[in-house]
């Protein structure tokens, strides 16, 4: 009977530990699909409980073309026909004169994943272009792109603020999402940069 009694001690001892196990593997299953759903864009938690916001920026570039060159090779592949080149990155869902719906896609975690965030764009020619977020890994992006410009030359300056809900959880979280924001915004800049003064200077396009 003692005997009986131990194995079934023993049993139940054994099942809890293997639902234990269960219940940490599909916590850890759910927290993966969870954390891939938000880095993705396909999940955005908004509660708006212990909401932090943190800036993004401010930074620039001085470009070496008008104001107008600038904003319009921004403002080009919204407003105008996005180019085959960029529609693993652009997507224009809605285009308004002045204001589009537009689906970004950029690379994460050394290309193996691929963030997709949806924005509404703004623009103010050829002074400003506003973004704001409307789907995406945080609940809350917006940004802006001024321009200046002063003797042909164009001071492009970028500028934002992004919030995360569930106080030092998401500021641990906005600050991941932040550097990597950045890191594209800088990205893009450069890019920018270097087609604006090709387009006034098309002669140093093939030195």
């Amino acid at each position: 009977m003692l005997s009986l009694c131990l194995r079934r001690q023993t049993v139940r001892r054994l099942a809890s530990v293997i639902r234990g196990g269960a219940a940490v593997a599909a916590a850890g299953g759910l927290a993966g699909l969870g954390y891939y759903l938000v880095v993705t864009g396909k999940l955005t938690i908004d509660t708006g409980w212990g909401r932090r916001v943190r800036l993004l920026g401010p930074f620039g570039v001085e470009i070496a073309a008008p104001a107008t060159t600038v904003f319009d090779v921004i403002a080009a592949p919204y407003l105008g026909r996005t180019p085959r080149a960029m529609s693993g990155k652009l997507q224009v869902l809605q285009r308004g004169t002045d204001m589009v719906l537009a689906e970004h896609y950029t690379l994460v975690h050394h290309g193996t994943l691929t963030a997709a965030t949806l924005e509404t764009v703004t623009f103010d020619r050829p002074h400003r272009i506003a973004f704001r977020l409307v789907r995406g890994p945080v609940p809350h992006i917006t940004e802006e792109f001024a321009l200046t410009e002063q003797d042909g030359t164009t001071r492009l300056d970028y500028s934002g603020e992004l919030g995360t809900d569930f106080a030092v959880a998401g500021q641990w979280w906005a600050d991941r999402v932040a550097t990597a924001w950045e890191a594209a915004v800088r990205s893009s800049l450069t890019s920018i940069r270097t087609e604006a003064e090709r387009r006034v200077r098309p002669d140093t396009a093939n030195p």
